[in-house]
């Protein structure tokens, strides 16, 4: 049973994948996201590659809780998505300051440029699917 974090943007999507206990996430890769249907095609087949039975989702909310036109985006994109995986649970997790968070990280690791904008969004989607692994646990 493994489990995918997702971490969508406008440019970039991150994406992570836990360990097949569940314990862990593991930062995958980036996908651009440029042509949408091409992304589409990438998420499922990374989910099908990995048996992926639950997909978090980063959800951006408003640091008052409050959702705006970015989590429609998103929520949008997971219906689609449900359409082409529709045995996977889909699961919302807060992902205020994941980016921040990441920075954190690639800032502690020396990491800069290009090398810098081409993980932050696998590391976020990494947080996003850590945090929702650590808040299960005794699930």
């Amino acid at each position: 049973m493994r489990i995918m974090g997702i971490d969508y943007g406008d440019s970039r999507v991150g994406i992570a994948i836990s360990d097949p206990l569940g314990y862990t996430a593991q930062g995958l890769k980036t996908l651009p996201n440029k042509v949408y249907s091409k992304l589409m095609e990438s998420v499922v087949l990374i989910a099908q590659e990995y048996g992926v039975t639950i997909i978090v989702v980063g959800l951006p909310k408003n640091m008052d809780g409050s959702e705006g036109f970015r989590a429609d985006i998103t929520k949008s994109f997971v219906e689609d998505l449900k359409s082409k995986l529709p045995d996977v649970k889909f699961i919302y997790q807060d992902e205020r300051l994941t980016t921040v968070q990441a920075s954190g990280f690639l800032n502690a690791t020396n990491t800069r440029g290009k090398s810098r904008k081409n993980v932050i969004d696998t590391v976020a989607a990494e947080i996003i699917l850590q945090s929702y692994l650590d808040s299960n646990k005794n699930l």
